[in-house]
């Protein structure tokens, strides 16, 4: 199994699946979303597996699918709730350069006005800050490279990426 994979990680509403289908583009590579496999593979939508299971089971389900992703030469966008699996993150350190794309709490807070509706994983009483503030060192953990995309569009971001990775490759 080789570690040509990218896999994209960070808060929802940063832009994993945009940035990741535009890189896949220029790099040549295969697109992945990891949120529509486990929906693919549950046959449900992902609000519907939190409404049955409750986040933790959610979280045990994510981690499954995750740690079974089996591809090469892919742009593979996570969860944001990816890096609670252990297994899953382990897996994907293995198989890929693992980015972590960070955005700002305030600019995050303007995009997920709608946190609900995109089956975003909070627990009783959580709220969104709390929840960046519970994930941002567990992306800093399992990233190999940290990309910030504050004051950047899409296709600066991607820009950046593709130059942060070939200096991450030629290394």
């Amino acid at each position: 199994m080789s570690k040509n994979n990218i896999v994209l990680i960070g808060m929802p509403g940063v832009g994993k699946s945009t940035v990741g289908v535009i890189l896949a583009k220029v790099l040549g590579y295969q697109f992945l979303d990891a949120d529509l496999l486990i929906q693919e593979q549950e046959g449900k939508l992902l609000k519907d597996i939190i409404a049955e299971v409750g986040t933790e089971g959610f979280i045990q389900v994510e981690n499954r699918v995750n740690a079974s992703i089996d591809c090469t030469k892919t742009i593979i966008a996570t969860g944001g709730s990816v890096i609670y699996g252990q297994e899953a993150m382990e897996h994907l350190k293995e198989i890929g350069t693992v980015v972590y794309l960070e955005v700002p709490f305030s600019i995050l807070e303007k995009r997920l006005s709608d946190i609900k509706g995109r089956g975003v994983v909070l627990k009783d009483g959580q709220t969104l800050h709390d929840l960046f503030m519970e994930r941002t060192p567990l992306y800093e953990k399992y990233a190999d490279v940290r990309i910030s995309e504050e004051g950047l569009g899409v296709e600066e971001t991607v820009d950046l990426l593709v130059s942060k990775l070939q200096n991450v490759n030629n290394n």
